[in-house]
């Protein structure tokens, strides 16, 4: 009966988010300064549309954003899993680490470099200078692990190196040329506006790969989380898999950071807001849960950043940290009351 049960409630929760995402997704495309029907966006998704401005606003603005919150949305709760499995911390993650400043220096760098020298900066460019950005910020993560084992003080240390690579940001920025200062400044605050098809096709690639690769890690993580000991009994080669978790993770929050800016508490909320629907840490259920979780987190948080005040758009980190904080404040108050 506890077995049926259980099953039961994974069922539930799956559909749950499942609705739920449906309903964002409805929502989200059906918001806007131009008001279209559901009967019309229906018709313009079936090419039944011949008003082309209608069409240019669902097919070229509406439906890459949303593809593309969904994807780097769930992206970065992925992300923020693996961060809290390797480190053994529930209030780890990309944004808190630090991995995320130091992904958004090494962009702002190559940023700066390619404008101006009057160049595009593709989207493998910017994945790749995020890439380095985050292994930079990692590997100063992992070196102060080995000195510091009290798991708060490493995700304060984090936090200082997030400022640091923050604040090196913001003085490049202040004196890079007026032209550059306008397209580097939106994208720092975090946003999912300006998003292309090409843009969406890149960054599924690079995430879908990556899910499937974690996917099929599930086992090994399932007996990290039992502990080191455990999973070497199991077979597991512990060096191999921690520098896959390392890697994995870091892609994906790079993939996020390249596209959209350092985007804040995702990668920390969502994960245990799932664990808590489905009460279990099985990384099989939890990471595709983690996933939707986190698209329908940041595609509600979207809504609210551009219809709230609109035609300002609001920075996406502004409106996730108004949601996600609270959490991490929920999160260290109980692992306090449990010591």
């Amino acid at each position: 009966m506890s077995e049926h049960k259980r099953v039961t409630r994974y069922w539930v929760s799956f559909l749950l988010l499942l609705v739920l995402l449906l309903v964002l997704f409805v929502w989200n495309i059906n918001s806007g300064s131009i008001d279209l029907s559901l009967r019309e966006i229906v018709d313009i998704l079936l090419g039944r549309q011949e008003d082309a401005t209608a069409y240019s606003i669902i097919w070229e603005i509406r439906l890459p954003r949303i593809l593309s919150v969904i994807i780097l949305g769930g992206a970065l709760s992925v992300s923020g899993f693996l961060l809290q499995t390797f480190f053994g911390n529930p209030i780890a993650g990309p944004f808190v680490l630090g991995i995320s400043s130091g992904a958004k220096l090494v962009v702002a760098l190559a940023m700066i470099f390619f404008l101006e020298r009057s160049m595009v900066m593709g989207s493998w460019t910017m994945i790749l200078a995020a890439f380095a950005g985050s292994m930079i910020s990692m590997l100063f993560v992992l070196l102060v692990s080995r000195r510091v084992k009290n798991m708060s003080m490493l995700v304060i240390c984090g936090v200082m190196i997030g400022y640091i690579c923050s604040s090196i940001t913001d003085f490049v920025v202040t004196f890079a040329d007026d032209s550059n200062i306008v397209n580097l400044h939106n994208w720092s605050l975090g946003s999912f506006s300006g998003m292309s098809w090409e843009n969406v096709s890149v960054m599924s690639a690079v995430v879908s790969v990556t899910l499937i690769l974690t996917f099929f890690m599930s086992k090994p993580i399932s007996a990290y989380q039992l502990g080191e000991a455990y999973a070497q009994n199991m077979g597991v080669n512990i060096r191999f898999f921690r520098f896959a978790l390392i890697l994995l993770s870091s892609i994906l929050s790079a993939c996020v950071t390249a596209f959209a800016g350092p985007i804040s508490f995702v990668g920390v909320a969502v994960p245990h807001l799932v664990k808590s629907l489905l009460k279990t840490s099985k990384p099989i259920l939890v990471m595709p849960a983690c996933f939707l979780g986190g698209a329908a987190f940041c595609l509600f948080c979207d809504l609210i950043a551009r219809t709230l005040f609109s035609p300002t758009e609001l920075s996406i980190s502004s409106v996730t940290a108004v949601f996600g904080a609270p959490v991490v404040i929920l999160i260290m108050v109980r692992k306090q009351e449990r010591i």
